[in-house]
């Protein structure tokens, strides 16, 4: 796929776009970039405008100071919807992606016409809470163990190795300062908007996979819950890269996710 880069107040950012018609602004998670969602541009292309952004410090974005967390990378989100001139847009996010379009929706309601939450983490427990902390910290003493996150992430079925294989280039490709400042955001963010969950007006989707032990289930279900326009929905039998894993799927409930009359549509 090829990006285009654009200037923003500080430095740059860089997304793949492909279709035309109402806009949809997909967001990665911690360690990938914008070709993480080939599978949902191939499919939703025909019908929308996907733009794939590549979050801060990641692909050809330029980072965000050390130190950022999460409403900096949703001030960050602001700023590009603005500068592609969206309006109001659709936005899905995976993983550390979902949390930023939480904020997005939370904080930007008349820009956020729908929201999907891919494998979002919410309200992580003390010992979940703990875990990834260490984890952030590692990272940012430079510490990157590749195999970690692959093993949590799929399972050995050779259905799922050619996913595999994807993500375990995206995550050598990213740069150390980069992939550090968003996970220690990540780390501390699963709790920065979750009080404003309730206040999301727009239709939600929170989707998540039934293996996976960090977004888990229950994490989807309180969340779509607590929207007025919210659900979730758990596919069986794959863990946390399940856009890559279960693209058909995932795109089938996006695209009944992208056709939920809005709140403006559906007042009288």
């Amino acid at each position: 796929m090829m990006s285009t880069t654009q200037p923003l107040s500080k430095g740059h950012f860089s997304y793949t776009e492909r279709g035309h018609g109402e806009p949809l602004m997909l967001i990665h998670g911690v360690g990938m970039n914008a070709r993480a969602w080939g599978p949902q541009m191939d499919a939703l292309m025909q019908n929308y405008r996907v733009i794939a952004v590549d979050m801060p410090g990641h692909g050809g974005s330029t980072a965000l100071p050390r130190g950022s967390q999460l409403p900096q990378f949703v001030a960050w989100t602001k700023e590009v919807v603005e500068a592609l001139k969206l309006g109001s847009v659709n936005i899905a996010g995976h993983s550390m992606g979902a949390l930023i379009a939480a904020g997005f929706a939370c904080t930007a309601p008349h820009a956020a016409r729908r929201v999907a939450l891919l494998n979002p983490v919410f309200r992580r427990s003390a010992t979940a809470r703990a875990a990834v902390k260490a984890r952030a910290d590692e990272i940012a003493k430079g510490t990157f163990d590749l195999e970690t996150p692959l093993a949590r992430w799929f399972s050995d079925s050779p259905a799922e190795a050619q996913a595999k294989a994807l993500t375990g280039q995206l995550l050598s490709e990213v740069s150390a300062g980069g992939y550090a400042t968003a996970y220690a955001a990540f780390a501390a963010g699963d709790a920065t908007y979750a009080d404003q969950i309730a206040q999301i007006h727009a239709p939600l989707l929170a989707l998540t996979a039934d293996g996976d032990k960090n977004s888990t289930p229950e994490m989807s279900r309180a969340i779509a819950n607590l929207a007025p326009l919210g659900r979730a929905e758990i596919i069986t039998g794959h863990r946390h890269m399940v856009n890559l894993t279960a693209p058909h799927e995932v795109n089938a409930a996006l695209l009944q996710w992208l056709k939920c009359p809005t709140t403006q549509e559906a007042l009288p």
